[in-house]
């Protein structure tokens, strides 16, 4: 394989901080790279000097000559657009001719479902926000896309989506994400760019459980590392403490080793503390009580859409609930009634006196972006109380791995990862009998996911996580709660069991469509040569019906059309009637192929 670039030395600080010093890496043609580390180590910014959108204080940036890069930032930015006009506007840069440029604007919509080209982008939802922010950098055709965050405002099926889309490129990929499982599935090898590494970074060619592997081996033999050279130094120190009439003749060399020994130690000892974690314990207030919440038969429609119906739910101590389901299928809904903060169209819910909740919001809608560091973690004066205890704001900050030079910045200079640390440290002076999480794992990095997860499997309240992140969603819930945003709902006792699920309902509709084909044999025997025609094409007109249909359903979740009712009901009504076209569809393509089978026979 070839280079198609290679970064030499690369250094960048950033408000004189350092962010990464004389980092070395190259990207090889039909590599996956993914690229993890710390909030704050720079990942962002080393890809936009990749991409040449900042230069770096120093080093080189070689690569190949009329070298493609596209690059997907974290937040998708749009003009007031059409879907169609996005994607005309990226053709545009490659000057193609008008028909060629037209049919990859078409080929790009049909490939990434799009069923609605005059669609204007702001009524999109998050997740085909981000869709289209993927397919507009892919119709240029790069050889190497650069996709920072790329799996959050996906769902679950959106990030299998990309995962499927990303294994099949033919072009190279450097990606950040702290998402583990899409790492695993995608990456081709995983570098952590972390200052506690004496080289700025690890590359490790494989998976992400490869890295993993060679991660722990790296700060095992950098710990051993530490106790060999303080043993050294202990004894060098023991020797220059003779005394006075020994020291006239020490060796000036052995002096000279002796004071560079202790600066090696020095710099190992700050490199190794770079790989502390972050100190998550969330506070509960030991409440005895058997049932926190207990709702039963609860039901809720957005218009006249039904999300879930006829819910049972009970909430002990103890109680961990994985709450998943597609984007607008009515998680957050759920959420809010039984926070009180919405009523059940139907049903009852009770919930303990006095009930304490804490609540992790996705959107971060919690901080002021305005306010410093300071401000954020300590309101007024300059300790927290937590569990009772009087704690200095800065010893607070060092808990959640902020640097002193950093409190009083606003936290809208801090990575998103950095904010979602303050957003964990504020909840945690918040005794709760509930914790609910919604879709905590966006941004923050892996040692940090690692302790939540590990703080969550401990806290004695109960726990209700929404999260796409499925190792997360492996290791913490005991319980699965799964809603279709069609009113069903159904418990699992595990993420695997739901994933079973999934898989034989899908082989039992085969099955039964198989079924029901033998069964209708002899209804009517043969096909005109009209019909024949028809049932050759009448796959791919179910196909754009099932993709027209989708879109309208994706339109539905836009909260601008849940909170005006004449549209929701207009929209409700195309919905219905794309989905009667589409049902119509089927039963003519079963009919046609059972009058074939009964013509041949």
């Amino acid at each position: 394989m070839s280079s198609l670039l290679h970064c030499q030395k690369i250094s960048k600080s950033y408000r004189s901080r350092p962010l990464f010093e004389n980092l070395s890496l190259a990207i090889e043609e039909g590599e996956r790279v993914g690229i993890v580390g710390p909030n704050g180590a720079g990942k962002s910014t080393f890809m936009k000097i990749i991409c040449s959108q900042v230069m770096p204080d120093d080093g080189k940036l070689t690569m190949k000559k009329d070298l493609r890069i596209s690059y997907l930032a974290q937040e998708d930015e749009f003009e007031e657009l059409e879907v169609v006009d996005v994607l005309r506007n990226a053709v545009k840069e490659l000057h193609l001719e008008e028909h060629e440029a037209e049919n990859r604007v078409e080929k790009q919509l049909t490939q990434f479902a799009f069923t609605e080209a005059k669609q204007k982008v702001e009524t999109l939802s998050g997740g085909w926000k981000k869709r289209l922010a993927i397919a507009r950098e892919l119709i240029k055709e790069p050889d190497l896309l650069l996709l920072d965050e790329p799996t959050n405002h996906l769902d679950l099926d959106g990030v299998i989506w990309l995962e499927k889309l990303l294994m099949q490129a033919r072009f190279s990929v450097m990606l950040i994400s702290h998402d583990r499982q899409f790492l695993e599935n995608v990456a081709t090898r995983i570098v952590e760019i972390n200052p506690g590494y004496e080289e700025g970074c690890l590359s490790v060619k494989g998976s992400y459980s490869d890295f993993l592997i060679a991660r722990e081996e790296y700060f095992v033999s950098q710990a051993h590392l530490e106790q060999a050279l303080a043993s050294k130094v202990r004894r060098e120190i023991a020797w220059l403490q003779r005394g006075a009439r020994a020291r006239q003749t020490k060796s000036s060399a052995r002096i000279k080793d002796a004071g560079e020994l202790m600066e090696n130690l020095a710099e190992i000892k700050t490199r190794n503390s770079q790989n502390t974690k972050i100190d998550i314990d969330f506070d509960a207030t030991g409440r005895k009580t058997k049932e926190l919440v207990l709702a039963k038969g609860i039901s809720k429609s957005l218009g006249s859409r039904l999300l879930f119906k006829n819910l049972d739910l009970t909430l002990r101590p103890g109680t961990r609930i994985g709450l998943i389901g597609a984007n607008g299928s009515g998680k957050t809904t759920l959420l809010k009634i039984i926070s009180d903060q919405l009523k059940p169209d139907t049903g009852t819910i009770k919930r303990a006196d006095a009930l304490k909740i804490v609540w992790f919001d996705q959107n971060r809608e919690q901080l002021d972006q305005s306010l410093t560091l300071w401000k954020s973690l300590c309101p007024e004066g300059d300790s927290v109380v937590y569990r009772d205890r009087s704690i200095h704001v800065s010893t607070w900050a060092r808990r959640f791995q902020f640097k002193p030079d950093q409190l009083h910045l606003p936290i809208s200079y801090l990575s998103g990862g950095e904010q979602a640390r303050i957003l964990i440290a504020n909840l945690m002076k918040q005794a709760a009998d509930l914790l609910i999480l919604d879709e905590p794992t966006n941004n923050l990095d892996l040692p940090s996911l690692e302790v939540l997860e590990e703080s969550l499997l401990e806290f004695p309240g109960a726990v209700i996580l929404v999260t796409h992140d499925r190792f997360m969603i492996h290791e913490v819930p005991n319980l699965i709660l799964a809603l279709d945003g069609n009113g069903g709902c159904k418990y699992f006792a595990d993420y695997s069991q739901w994933e079973n699920s999934l898989q034989e309902e899908e082989r039992a509709a085969r099955e039964k469509g198989k079924g029901s084909s033998e069964t209708q044999k002899s209804r009517r025997s043969g096909l005109s040569t009209s019909e024949k025609k028809e049932l050759l094409e009448i796959a791919d007109r179910i196909e754009l019906a099932e993709l027209e249909l989708a879109g309208l359903e994706r339109q539905m979740e836009d909260p601008s059309i849940g909170s005006n009712h004449d549209r929701l009901m207009e929209m409700q009504a195309k919905v219905d009637q794309a989905r009667a076209g589409v049902e119509k569809l089927y039963r003519r393509w079963e009919d046609l192929e059972l009058r074939q089978a009964a013509g041949a026979s």
